[in-house]
């Protein structure tokens, strides 16, 4: 295909950018959009590269769109049906490679359209902005959540983000990501005895004592979600205890379980409510937390309904608000106080061996983002 879209897309994926090494991604950016003017500010922090960039004036709406460059590794290269970082269009117009759907065809799409856009309207009111980090698959740290901090230090004021993130799910618009659940990870060790397992009673076993107190957080219904999340659900990750010996009683259990928590709940109400349940059953522990996110929301508006309105008029797809899924950078940019949405390609490949996206839809993607700039910065 020679659309620029599916080009961008392919050049893009043969950078073998692997989180948090940008390799040449950012830069192929910043050439395509340097020469419309756009101000181009390149905030590097440690290994991570990150964009800001913005074309137009304060007076008026900002929309800014955020993405990543950055990539999971491949795996076993030969489980491939092509090699995964050259590109590699089929009969059926699909497009094979790493980051082909997670998320380089989002991030070519959203050039693409800011491009046609400020061609089309150079003098158009507001701003068409740029975040872009190549850390979002990694620790996410030295990204997106530091950009941000310097947005709002400067306030900057940012009304309306589209994350480019593979956010359809069966069929192309199928649904936008409004918001994400919280999580939240506790790294526990409940503290024993070790002994040898013939004399118990000189011994403390932890996963004996743990198990009634495993049982009650399992067995705990924590919230009922609401018309926007589903309940909040708990799920044990890793477990370990014991010597690898079976005449050891262990000295130590180490469990670590998450959180994915609906807005009814703050991560200070969780380690609460967990807390009290391990004193209740009289536990030696050891507790340590991990805040990834916050969940955010951003409910029915002008971002939506646009993009809703966008999706309808290019698939004939009647959309649907969704909350479900992981987490991704919109936790940070809601920091931000803009309504942030989802808005990408199909997910079922992501992360997958032959991780694919059907050319058309980037096609699509990028005529319904210059839709919504129309709608929400010439309205």
């Amino acid at each position: 295909m020679t659309e620029p879209v599916i080009a961008l897309t392919k050049t893009l994926i043969a950078e073998k950018s692997i989180s948090p090494d940008d390799k040449n991604c950012q830069q192929i950016i910043i050439e395509r959009l340097k020469p419309l003017g756009f101000v181009i500010e390149e905030v590097n922090i440690g290994n991570t590269k990150n964009l800001w960039a913005y074309h137009g004036e304060l007076a008026g709406k900002t929309l800014m769109f955020a993405g990543h460059t950055d990539v999971v590794p491949a795996g076993d290269e030969s489980k491939w049906n092509s090699p995964p970082f050259e590109p590699t269009i089929d009969k059926n117009g699909i497009l094979y490679g790493r980051g082909a759907a997670d998320m380089k065809s989002g991030v070519a799409a959203m050039v693409c359209a800011a491009e046609s856009f400020v061609k089309k309207y150079p003098d158009h009111a507001g701003r068409v902005a740029f975040l872009i980090t190549s850390d979002e698959e990694a620790d996410a740290s030295d990204g997106t959540v530091k950009v941000v901090d310097l947005l709002i230090k400067r306030q900057e004021h940012i009304d309306y983000c589209i994350v480019g993130e593979p956010s359809s799910d069966s069929v192309f618009g199928d649904q936008i990501k409004n918001g994400r659940r919280g999580s939240l990870t506790a790294n526990l060790v409940v503290h024993g005895i070790q002994g040898h397992v013939a004399y118990p009673h000189l011994a403390d076993n932890p996963v004996h004592r743990f198990a009634p107190a495993l049982n009650e957080l399992v067995a705990t219904v924590w919230d009922n979600g609401n018309q926007y999340f589903p309940q909040t659900t708990m799920q044990v990750a890793n477990i370990n205890g014991g010597t690898g010996a079976e005449n050891v009683v262990p000295g130590e259990l180490s469990v670590q379980f998450n959180f994915r928590y609906s807005s009814e709940l703050t991560d200070e109400m969780i380690k609460s409510k967990v807390d009290a349940i391990l004193q209740r059953h009289n536990l030696n522990y050891t507790l340590n937390w991990r805040l990834s996110g916050q969940p955010f929301l951003t409910p029915q508006g002008e971002l939506t309904d646009a993009t809703a309105s966008a999706i309808k008029a290019f698939t004939k797809i009647d959309t649907k608000l969704s909350t479900s899924g992981g987490t991704s950078d919109g936790r940070f940019i809601a920091k931000l106080g803009c309504q942030v949405i989802e808005f990408g390609v199909i997910n079922k490949t992501i992360h997958k061996v032959n991780e694919n996206v059907n050319c058309q839809d980037i096609i699509t993607l990028q005529a319904i983002y210059i839709d919504i700039l129309e709608k929400l910065l010439l309205a």
